[in-house]
């Protein structure tokens, strides 16, 4: 039986940073590069300014655009297939307005996989497979299986969990558990 992966989407698949930046900037007069705005994640906005932004990211296509975070994802899942079973676990919950427009583009990028295996979740403490790859340290330790952290400048100083930085270490750690 195939040891199975979940993986997380927003930043570890889908670049969904790069869009809040500009529509934080766009929407609130900064002036964020991308650098900037990954490290500042937790700034404390007016509780005026934070229902804005969560309206406009809850909208129903917000999330159909995103751009792929690494081009070498899709190449690695599709070779990890092999060998695993890959399910997509995202916490769509915090933003309901983007189910479909989740969907549409993990079916955009992910054609390949079972529609099966998408699971559309909060706390990804249900999800029951051997590892989870995810930027979010809360995510990953609700997990009970291993956690992977994908590496980001706001979960740099999290320790506890193994690391990767891009897919091509994503191919190199799992490869070496099947040849193990």
């Amino acid at each position: 039986m195939k040891k199975s992966i979940a993986i997380d989407m927003d930043q570890v698949l889908a670049d969904f940073y790069k869009k809040l930046r500009a529509t934080y900037n766009e929407n609130f007069g900064t002036s964020f590069t991308d650098e900037e705005f990954l490290l500042t994640t937790q700034r404390d906005l007016p509780k005026e300014d934070a229902k804005k932004l969560f309206e406009l990211i809850n909208e129903p296509d917000y999330f159909r655009d995103l751009e792929l975070l690494d081009p070498d994802a899709i190449e690695v899942i599709q070779e990890l297939q092999e060998h695993y079973e890959i399910f997509i676990a995202t916490a769509a919950m915090d933003v309901p307005g983007s189910f479909n427009a989740k969907y549409d583009w993990l079916m955009q990028y992910l054609p390949f996989l079972k529609t099966q295996n998408i699971v559309f979740c909060g706390n990804k403490a249900v999800i029951h497979t051997d590892y989870l790859i995810d930027d979010s340290p809360d995510q990953l330790a609700a997990f009970k299986g291993t956690g992977i952290m994908y590496a980001m400048p706001y979960n740099a100083t999290v320790e506890g969990f193994e690391r990767v930085n891009n897919w091509q270490e994503v191919r190199a750690y799992f490869m070496g558990q099947v040849n193990q």
